[in-house]
């Protein structure tokens, strides 16, 4: 029986029966399936180091992600709004949609921000959902860095035991006053947006029981069955894009990588739709392609970095060792989208200053993406 934040009927004081979540049986025949994707996503990892474009390719790839999510749920927001309201430089009132995937874009990036079982646990959860601030994110979000585990303070989870002693200090600081009767009464919600009937509490902890249940699963087969039963529960409808977040912080938990795969770009290019009657084996296989097809693009997308950096990177061998040309290279390898404002702003010159510098890159500049006079801008594509 699973042990966890029960609720307790009014009438006899005895604990309701939780829901359960059934784990599939899965043949031995699916581990060289589950091999060859876990070698693919090693070895993307593997080339990311190498190269050293993982901060960029990180951060270029959180933005994609935050815009592909929205279009998912079926609504639209334009990359260059996001990049625009990232820098703080917004042209006009943030729409609701352009919020949704500002959220989205904090979630990944706080998901990195913190070492790698943090997202799996009810602070975790809570934090990037927007509900708590996350303990030690003194840094803005907004910086396109600062996403790799070495960037962390010295001062989180000193001490490995540290976070699941203070899990069951929570667990039985909630039971002892539940026990005295001091139950806070949860906070009053209108029923036209949440439901009365879905206990989010009660969902978090099967949610987690499963994530430990397949602790000792392969790393795609664990993430795979964890991402079913978070949209089998239905859980947050309001923030459907945190469930593939949470898939890939289940990968990089496992170690199979240090990066959060683009897996809403993975979804969206290999076709899978839940019809509700597969399978365990039709649903490890969906979201084995679900992650290949995310290691593709991001391969993809790490060629482009690479081409364009050997390009760009040619035009600045010669300048001054005080120019800043090499931090506007590094702006256009970490955004999709850069234009003179935001150039002007995050490197700190004037705007003058940034149409010289993109006059002196040449042909080596990226693709203008505009097409305007007044504003102009520039990505790698």
């Amino acid at each position: 029986m699973f042990e966890g934040r029960g609720r307790y009927d009014d009438e006899d004081f005895a604990p309701l029966v939780p829901k359960t979540y059934d784990l599939p049986e899965l043949p031995w025949t699916l581990a060289g399936r589950l091999e060859r994707t876990a070698i693919a996503v090693m070895d993307l990892d593997a080339r990311l180091a190498a190269a050293g474009l993982a901060a960029g390719w990180q951060s270029r790839c959180d933005m994609v992600e935050a815009t592909r999510a929205l279009i998912l749920d079926g609504h639209f927001v334009d990359i260059g709004d996001v990049v625009l309201h990232d820098a703080g430089m917004d042209v006009r009132s943030p729409t609701h949609e352009l919020t949704r995937a500002a959220a989205a874009l904090r979630a990944r990036r706080m998901a990195l921000a913190r070492k790698a079982p943090w997202p799996l646990s009810i602070d975790g959860l809570s934090a990037l959902r927007g509900l708590m601030p996350a303990s030690g994110q003194n840094e803005p979000l907004g910086n396109g860095g600062g996403t790799q585990a070495d960037d962390e303070p010295d001062h989180d989870d000193e001490d490995p035991l540290a976070g699941h002693f203070a899990e069951i200090d929570a667990i039985l600081a909630r039971t002892s006053k539940t026990l005295a009767g001091e139950t806070p009464i949860p906070k009053r919600r209108s029923h036209l947006v949440y439901d009365p009937e879905v206990d989010e509490a009660e969902n978090e902890d099967l949610w987690l029981d499963v994530v430990k249940r397949t602790e000792k699963w392969p790393a795609i087969a664990g993430a795979a069955i964890a991402w079913d039963a978070w949209t089998a529960l239905g859980m947050y409808p309001r923030q459907p894009w945190l469930g593939l977040i949470m898939a890939g912080s289940i990968l990089r938990a496992r170690g199979l990588t240090a990066h959060l795969l683009p897996l809403v770009s993975g979804y969206k290019a290999s076709r899978y739709r839940l019809q509700g009657r597969e399978g365990g084996v039709e649903k490890v296989e969906a979201f084995a392609r679900i992650v290949d097809e995310a290691v593709t693009q991001g391969e993809k997308d790490l060629q482009r970095l690479t081409l364009a950096r050997e390009t760009m990177m040619r035009r600045a061998k010669d300048c001054r060792s005080n120019s800043r040309l090499p931090q506007l290279i590094d702006l256009f390898l970490s955004r999709p989208l850069v234009s003179v404002a935001i150039a002007s702003k995050l490197i700190g010159v004037t705007p003058k200053a940034v149409d010289l510098m993109l006059a002196q890159l040449g042909g080596a500049l990226p693709r203008e993406l505009t097409g305007r006079r007044r504003y102009r801008a520039w990505g790698i594509v």
